[in-house]
């Protein structure tokens, strides 16, 4: 893959999955953030400890030359889907097109019923031994995730206290379960990729020279109220954005370029935390809440330890 200066590489792959929080509609701002050794074709190690949609990676990894991804997250399901998808796609994508083949023939009653009814085995499902290990149950869960994450309210990823998934179902006309040509070019990108299940920490082991790391954590909520952090059922909280940024002084000392997004929580709690880093502020726009009138515009904070 050639180096792409002029950042002018066109974009054709993006994420599978919708995802709250998702980084899709700031990657035109990210391309003046990203390291300058990055788009020098100096980085070739691209690390992301909390992967979600993915869309940073699917954008870095087609627009510059990067040799090597390590992804993680905690979220078992979110994982295993993106392995499935990496090498097992052509069977997954059988499996999909059975979803979308049988919910495009039912009525607008019959799709909400068909939703929870795998809803429910998606939860039942988690409880059995085995349910990760052979391929087959990988197969079947992967789909299950992903016709579940295409038909849900927002795609949005939500689990109970006990992790159950607890997102009601969404009302489509006509939603992408199946979208065989991205997901085979989502299977080819994630060929670079190792991809496990982990918390953010672990990105030390696999630490190489010559890398950078983005960081998308579940962001600190702007209110006592506005509290969803629950993409696993371990919540993100205050303690946990303390120890991610002591994660980052600690990859800072390894000369590794790091970015981290989070929430303008407007109380001075990451600039404090932060305080020896780069801080831009940045609008993007609230997508999730369920009173559409509430998604309006907000500010993130990028944090580099690189000037851009």
């Amino acid at each position: 893959m050639p180096v792409n200066k002029k950042e002018n590489r066109l974009i054709v792959v993006k994420p599978f999955l919708k995802w709250a929080g998702s980084k899709r509609q700031l990657l035109s701002r990210f391309i003046d953030l990203y390291p300058l050794k990055l788009k020098e074709g100096k980085i070739k190690n691209y690390y992301e400890p909390f992967l979600g949609s993915g869309a940073v990676f699917f954008d870095i990894i087609q627009r510059y030359q990067v040799d090597n991804a390590f992804l993680y997250d905690v979220n078992e399901d979110l994982v295993l889907t993106y392995q499935v998808v990496q090498s097992k796609v052509a069977k997954l994508i059988d499996i999909l097109h059975e979803h979308s083949n049988r919910y495009g023939a039912l009525s607008h009653t019959k799709r909400i019923a068909y939703f929870y009814e795998q809803r429910d085995l998606f939860n039942l499902q988690r409880l059995q031994r085995n349910v990760y290990r052979h391929e087959s149950r990988q197969l079947q869960r992967a789909a299950q995730f992903i016709f579940l994450n295409r038909t849900c309210f927002n795609g949005l990823f939500r689990v109970n206290s006990k992790g159950a998934f607890n997102t009601p179902a969404g009302d489509y006309a006509n939603p992408s379960i199946c979208d065989e040509t991205n997901l085979q070019a989502v299977s080819n990108l994630l060929s670079k990729a190792t991809i496990r299940k982990a918390e953010f920490t672990e990105v030390i082991k696999d630490i190489k020279p010559n890398g950078f790391i983005y960081f998308d954590p579940p962001y600190r909520p702007l209110t006592i109220t506005a509290n969803f952090t629950a993409y696993s059922k371990s919540s993100f909280t205050d303690v946990q954005q303390q120890e991610l940024a002591a994660t980052y002084q600690l990859l800072h000392k390894k000369k590794l370029a790091l970015m981290l997004s989070n929430s303008d929580t407007r109380d001075g709690f990451f600039d404090e935390l932060y305080r020896d880093f780069f801080i831009k502020r940045i609008p993007a726009k609230r997508l999730i809440n369920a009173d559409a009138s509430k998604r309006g515009a907000i500010n993130e904070i990028v944090i580099t330890n690189y000037a851009v």
